[in-house]
């Protein structure tokens, strides 16, 4: 029951990305062009996103366990330290440069376009990488 409802959910959500636009890289990059061809259109997929995100938070607040079993993930900490700005940058560039980022990538691997399949081996060797590089700036500086 709980694959099924993760297919659903993942089927849902990548359909919802190639019906908004956000699995066309020229799109993705007009919105992120705001001192150019600015193209509004996707701050509506981005609205769509938060407010029921926002809904779920508060509902998941009030339950004790999830539907679906398992237990609810630990919130993160709201402080904005080195590892949160070193990888909102590289994200933003990522999603900048290509106009794509992990949700899309996955979606639009089915178009078939190299471009799309190695943005997404770069994508994994540097999920793969991620661990080492964070427990490598954890000791370089001393936490505050």
């Amino acid at each position: 029951m709980r694959n099924a409802l993760a297919f659903l959910a993942g089927a849902l959500f990548g359909g919802g990305l190639y019906l908004s636009g956000m699995t066309d890289t020229a799109k993705v990059q007009g919105w992120l062009d705001v001192f150019g061809d600015w193209d509004p259109t996707l701050a509506f997929v981005m609205g769509g996103a938060m407010i029921p995100m926002a809904i779920a938070w508060q509902v998941s607040a009030r339950r004790a366990a999830p539907l679906a079993g398992g237990s609810f993930p630990v919130p993160p900490k709201a402080e904005v330290g080195r590892k949160l700005v070193i990888g909102s940058v590289l994200f933003g560039m990522g999603w900048g440069l290509v106009g794509l980022c992990p949700g899309p990538v996955i979606a639009s691997l089915g178009y078939g376009d190299p471009g799309v399949w190695i943005f997404a081996a770069a994508m994994l060797v540097g999920m793969g990488a991620a661990p080492a590089l964070s427990r490598r700036l954890d000791s370089a500086v001393p936490a505050e």
